[in-house]
């Protein structure tokens, strides 16, 4: 190529233009991993099929789904105050720093100096003492011919929305582990309910017996019957007890606060006997049960952080082969400097005094002993490693999601049928007292009945926990609303959107 007529500087730049126009990234582009993608899910026979489902989206925190105030009051101190998240947040930052110093070998480095020095020199019997006064400006680029640098700023860049990723998973299952215990305790305290009105109902039953064998009518073992009825079911409502405090310290962990200073007030008894409806209802614990459509598999792939995290990991130790093959490439380093010299300050900034130079420099190695093959070899190596976890946490991610549907479908059935049975068992309780008290039934009929009875109303209770449990596990395992678009669109948008969520 001939350049045109011009000025031995202009002409040096007008060629370095020409190669740092022809220069091209080396290493492979990105391409997303291909994955076999079902069209639909399996489980899709469930009762949000015609319900109408809840809106969840990154507009909408996904537990006010639920409609308890208190639920979102935690949620709120938990996003604000937990450690865990923290940390994150932290190595999202530092991924940012990272990406910011890669980007910053785009530009020269520039440097100013200042100095001055007093020496004697010894020239053909001449002896001379003198201070020599120095002011200069250096500066030092390393083209990226070969890509390296974009190749490096392609990885931080990656690795920064991973971590941003990560940061949003963390604060879901957060979330998702706050909501579950919470509603776990509010299952507790149904639970509660109910073993307080069961409790006074035996300790009636046990009057009732101490005044007929005191008239003669029945035996001593009719009495020690009662009595043990009465103190196992006062030692199960005890162990509730247990339960509720090892989740209340929980909560206090997650929201950022020491357990000794949390309580969580329990929930308002109705002082009526718990029916089939009550236990097999989300609205006895003050919230709903949302509906929430899992939507299409393609869809996961852009709503769960932790699989959007996976693929930026792969993009990023893509663009580590770009860095790794751009060291076969020579290096060419451009150097300037200029600036004064003088033997005295007087005569520092004057015409004569002015200094100056233009360098390059270029390197190639020639052997290595293997060493840059070394390197591509590992970075290939870490990319078909991060391709693999990619997709086995894609398959994570769908299972989770049929997994809590099959949950979801089966506890509908089982709730509906264990009502019946808590109806059912509610009826021969009482028709055995009835029994009893005519004469008709020894007390080991009435025990019977009562022990059913508890048993299937304790089992509807904990039936809905497990619904409620699910349902929480079934948002989180479609993201909670969360969209890679949203987190990706911009570095301070998407840090918003996660703060928020």
């Amino acid at each position: 190529m001939v350049l045109p007529d011009a000025p031995p500087l202009s002409r040096a730049a007008l060629a370095l233009a020409v190669l740092l126009l022809a220069g091209c990234a080396v290493g492979p582009d990105y391409v997303r991993p291909q994955m076999d993608v079902p069209t639909a899910f399996k489980e899709t026979g469930g009762p949000w099929k015609t319900a109408a489902p809840q809106t969840i989206d990154a507009e909408h925190p996904w537990w006010d789904a639920y409609g308890d105030s208190t639920l979102g009051a935690l949620m709120v101190q938990a996003n604000a105050a937990n450690q865990n998240i923290r940390v994150a947040e932290a190595q999202y930052r530092q991924a940012q720093a990272i990406t910011a110093a890669a980007r910053a070998n785009f530009f020269p480095t520039v440097g100013l100096n200042a100095g001055a020095v007093r020496a004697q020199s010894n020239s053909t019997g001449v002896v001379k003492l003198g201070t020599t006064d120095t002011l200069g400006l250096g500066a030092s680029w390393e083209p990226d011919l070969w890509g390296s640098v974009r190749r490096s700023v392609e990885a931080g860049t990656a690795s920064e929305q991973a971590s941003a990723d990560d940061l949003a998973g963390a604060r879901l299952s957060i979330q998702t582990t706050l909501a579950q215990d919470y509603l776990q305790i509010r299952v507790i305290d149904l639970e509660r309910d109910l073993y307080a009105s069961t409790t006074a109902a035996y300790a009636k039953a046990l009057e009732l017996t101490q005044h007929q064998y005191a008239a003669g009518t029945v035996l001593r073992s009719d009495v020690a019957l009662a009595e043990s009825q009465l103190k196992t079911a006062q030692a199960q409502a005890v162990d509730l007890e247990a339960q509720r405090a090892q989740l209340e310290h929980a909560i206090a962990v997650l929201t950022g606060q020491a357990p000794a200073s949390f309580s969580l007030p329990p929930l308002e008894s109705s002082g009526q006997p718990q029916t089939a409806e009550s236990l097999s209802s989300a609205s006895a614990l003050h919230v709903q049960l949302p509906v929430s459509p899992a939507g299409l598999p393609s869809e996961l792939l852009e709503r769960r952080p932790d699989i959007a995290g996976a693929e930026r990991r792969v993009q990023a130790a893509n663009a580590n082969i770009g860095v790794a093959k751009a060291a076969y490439y020579p290096q060419i380093t451009l150097s300037a400097s200029g600036g004064f010299s003088a033997a005295s300050l007087a005569t520092l900034f004057n015409t004569p005094s002015r200094v100056w130079s233009l360098g390059a420099a270029l390197a190639q190695t020639v052997f290595d002993g293997g060493l840059r093959k070394a390197h591509t070899d590992q970075a290939v190596a870490a990319y078909d490693a991060s391709v693999a976890q990619y997709k086995q946490t894609v398959l994570g991610g769908f299972q989770q999601v049929e997994d809590d549907l099959a949950t979801l479908r089966v506890l509908d059935s089982e709730s509906t049928l264990q009502a019946d049975a808590v109806r059912s068992a509610q009826l021969a309780e009482r028709l055995a007292l009835a029994q009893y008290r005519a004469g008709t039934a020894t007390y080991l009929s009435v025990v019977t009945a009562q022990t059913l009875s508890l048993t299937n109303q304790r089992t509807a209770a904990q039936v809905l926990g497990r619904q409620l449990a699910a349902s929480v596990s079934l948002i989180a395992a479609t993201g909670g609303g969360w969209s890679a678009a949203d987190a990706q669109a911009g570095t301070s948008s998407g840090a918003d959107k996660i703060s928020r969520n």
